[in-house]
C-alpha cells in the first residue's frame, strides 16, 4: 500500500525532503520546533517575507497589474500556514521548505511581489484569519466545496487522495479496508480527511462493518501524537503527507488509500483568497502563467507529485458557471 522512498531528481529537491523528513520525524516524536511556532495563531511571521518588501517588487511582472492596489501598496502577500509535511516544514532556524514555498517563489516571479509566510495552526483559525483580513490567502491542502467558494475565492491546482498511517507493527490487524471501520481515526477538523471518512463510513455500513470514529484535531502534527500514543488506531492524512511520514520511518509506519470502492473520488485543492480582497484574478493569472511555462509541472515532478497534477488551474470550480 505504500510506495519506495523517492529519489531526489537533484541537490535542491533532496536538501528539501531531507529538511521535510527529518521535521516530520521530530513533529512525530512530539518534540518539533514546529509544534511551538504553530501552536497559536499569534505566532510570529516567519519565511518568505524576511526580505523588505520593496526589494522585491517588479512591477514589470506578467500579472502584476492585475494585483489590487492594496496589495501593491503593501507590496507582499501574507499567506497562511501550518505544518504540514511534505506541502510546509519549518527547520530550526525558523526557515519554512517544501512544496507550498516552492509554488509560492513561481508564482512571486508573475506577480511582481514577494510571499510572507504566517505561521498558524487550525483550519477555522486560518480561513477566519482571512475573512478579518489577517491573511490574504491559504494554499491548504484544502478541498474546495460550494459552501466555502460562498466566502472565498478558489484556485484549484492538484488533487488528493486521502490515506490512513498506522503502526507498523500493527499492520495484521489494521491492513486491509474493513480493519478501518469501527477504528478510531485521528484527522484535522474540517479537513479533506473529515468529509472522506463520512463516505468510508457509508461503506462500512454497506458491509455491515461499524463506522470509524473521527477524532477531530487541530493539525496534523496531533493526529501523529494521537496515533503514536495509541490515542488512534490511524492518522488520517492526504496520500502526499501519508508518504513522507512512512518514507522518513518505513519499518514504524505503513498506511492504506481510500479506494473509489469506499467512497473516495479525488478532491479538488486549492488556494483560498477571502473574495473581498480581489486578488482571485491575479492569483489565477499567476497560475496559468506557471503552468504555461513548465514552472507547475517542474515542481511537481520534483516532489513526485504528478499522480495529483491537473491539466490546468480553476477558478472557482464549484460554483462557475
Amino acid at each position: 500500500m505504500h510506495g519506495p522512498r523517492p529519489a531526489p531528481l537533484h541537490n535542491d529537491v533532496e536538501n528539501a525532503m531531507k529538511l521535510s523528513t527529518t521535521l516530520g520525524l521530530v513533529a512525530i516524536a512530539g518534540v518539533s520546533l514546529a509544534l511551538a511556532s504553530c501552536g497559536s495563531a499569534g505566532a510570529p511571521d516567519q519565511g518568505a517575507g524576511d526580505a523588505p518588501a520593496d526589494e522585491a517588487v517588479n512591477t514589470d511582472a506578467p500579472a502584476y497589474d492585475l494585483l489590487p492596489e492594496a496589495i501593491k501598496d503593501k507590496g507582499v502577500i501574507t499567506i497562511a500556514g501550518d505544518t504540514h509535511p511534505p506541502y510546509r516544514t519549518i527547520e530550526e532556524n525558523g526557515d519554512i521548505t517544501g512544496i507550498d514555498p516552492d509554488i509560492q517563489a513561481a508564482l512571486s516571479e508573475q506577480l511582481g511581489v514577494p510571499f510572507e509566510i504566517s505561521t498558524s495552526s487550525g483550519l477555522d483559525a486560518m480561513l477566519t484569519g482571512m475573512l478579518s483580513g489577517r491573511y490574504d490567502a491559504f494554499n491548504g491542502p484544502v478541498r474546495t466545496t460550494p459552501e466555502r467558494e460562498a466566502d472565498f475565492d478558489t484556485v484549484v491546482w492538484m488533487t488528493t487522495r486521502t490515506s490512513y498511517l498506522y503502526l507498523a507493527e500493527r499492520s495484521d490487524e489494521l491492513s486491509e479496508p474493513e480493519d478501518l471501520c469501527g477504528a478510531r481515526v485521528a484527522g484535522v477538523t474540517g479537513s479533506v480527511t473529515e468529509s472522506q471518512l463520512e463516505r468510508y463510513s457509508e461503506w462500512c455500513a454497506a458491509e455491515g462493518l461499524e463506522a470509524p470514529e473521527f477524532i477531530g484535531l487541530e493539525d496534523t502534527n496531533s493526529t501523529f501524537l494521537a496515533l503514536n500514543s495509541d490515542r488512534a488506531d490511524y492518522a488520517g492524512t492526504t496520500q502526499t503527507a501519508a508518504k513522507d511520514v512512512q518514507v522518513a520511518e518505513p519499518d514504524r509506519y505503513e498506511y492504506l488509500v481510500q479506494g473509489d470502492e469506499q467512497g473516495a473520488g479525488i478532491d479538488l485543492l486549492a488556494m483560498f483568497m477571502p473574495k473581498s480582497n480581489e486578488l482571485a484574478p491575479a492569483m489565477f493569472a499567476a497560475f496559468e502563467g506557471i503552468f504555461d511555462n513548465g514552472e507547475y509541472e517542474r515542481i511537481m515532478t520534483e516532489w513526485e507529485l504528478t499522480d495529483v497534477m491537473v491539466e490546468e488551474p480553476q477558478l472557482n470550480p464549484m460554483t462557475a458557471g
